[in-house]
């Protein structure tokens, strides 16, 4: 599973799934997946140190790493027919604790959970990443002082129009647009949104039409809809959504970790660590009126990442304490996910399909 494989593989869809070193993970594994079930097969490993969260690059196909050190850094792979070939060595990101990434145009963002701020970096030629970042540093807390003693930011997302950056700040319960200088890349705070104190906004998603916004927040089982504004940048809360369980009471405290809207905008589902569950919501009434119809077991423990595929046919889970990422089939009527098999990983901390 090491080496590089030789066989030709052009054509074939393939999964990339990021695991902590740190944990015993081996870093970045490709695999194959399987048309007809989904089922993964492990191909080769890239070297990567405590790869957090993966992106890739839809117009180059270049992946990107980000590092969840206190050094701080990002690495690039080229896919190749035997794996992934680095893009040169990986690059600061200007942050301690980076937990994502993303790409939009020629810039690369990432939300550095440790420090607090968001951080933009260029991108040559090849799609490697070139510094120095510019960072945005967060300022203000929360409630909870074992988890808001200041600013974490969770994720870096840019809005379907590429003109927008969202920063989600689990530490100063907000979200952040900024709008990146076309020249320099520098962000600049163009609007906050607070969200009820206490709650932890951890990841956000869009409605693939664009306009509602489904918040999850890791220091309770919720999710907040919202409306978002493309044109002016403006991002409202409306309502929130539970996603509580038959896990998300009683003694065992939850934390939500990942969200997904299904690419023909039916569905938006929703991991739940400590639960491990994957929690379904219906929008049958509607973008902003999500409704819970559904929760099944994730088929592990410590459901960190959720991916879907393009089709919206297939869930993938990255389970990182149980160390292996399970597949589900998804009932085209109802949303909710079947479990059809499971890869292990040691560690798994990410998924991304091409």
């Amino acid at each position: 599973m090491g080496g590089a494989d030789s066989t030709d593989r052009s054509g074939e869809h393939r999964a990339y799934i990021g695991s902590f070193t740190s944990g015993g993970g081996r870093g970045v594994t490709i695999a194959a997946v399987d048309p007809k079930t989904g089922a993964l097969t492990p191909l080769s490993v890239a070297t990567a140190e405590d790869p957090s969260y993966l992106a890739l690059a839809r117009d180059t196909g270049v992946l990107y790493a980000v590092s969840e050190t206190e050094r701080g850094e990002v690495a690039a792979f080229r896919p190749t027919a035997g794996g992934l070939a680095a893009l040169g060595a990986p690059v600061r990101v200007g942050g301690s604790g980076p937990t994502h990434v993303s790409v939009s145009g020629r810039r690369l963002f990432t939300a550095n959970y440790t420090s607090g701020s968001v951080s933009s970096l260029g991108l040559a030629a090849d799609g490697s990443p070139r510094g120095p970042a510019r960072v945005l540093a967060h300022r203000g807390s929360g409630p909870d002082t074992a988890r808001q003693e200041g600013p974490h930011a969770h994720q870096a997302l840019p809005d379907p129009t590429g003109r927008w950056v969202l920063g989600v700040d689990l530490g100063t319960d907000s979200v952040r647009v900024c709008a990146p200088d076309a020249v320099t890349g520098e962000l600049r705070v163009h609007t906050e949104t607070a969200l009820r104190a206490g709650t932890g906004p951890r990841h956000l998603v869009f409605h693939p039409e664009g306009a509602v916004v489904y918040i999850l927040h890791e220091l309770e089982p919720q999710v907040t809809v919202c409306r978002w504004n493309g044109a002016s940048g403006h991002l409202e809360p409306v309502g929130e959504v539970p996603v509580a369980s038959a896990g998300a009471s009683g003694a065992v405290r939850v934390y939500p970790s990942a969200v997904v809207a299904s690419p023909d905008g039916r569905f938006v589902w929703a991991a739940v660590r400590g639960a491990d569950v994957l929690v379904t919501l219906s929008l049958a009434d509607g973008p902003g009126k999500p409704r819970l119809t559904g929760t099944v077991d994730c088929g592990g423990l410590w459901p960190r990442d959720l991916a879907a595929d393009a089709a919206g046919r297939r869930l993938y889970a990255a389970n990182e304490h149980s160390g292996d990422v399970t597949w589900f089939d998804v009932d085209p009527l109802t949303g909710q996910p079947h479990r059809a098999g499971s890869l292990a990983v040691p560690a798994a901390t990410c998924v991304v399909l091409d």
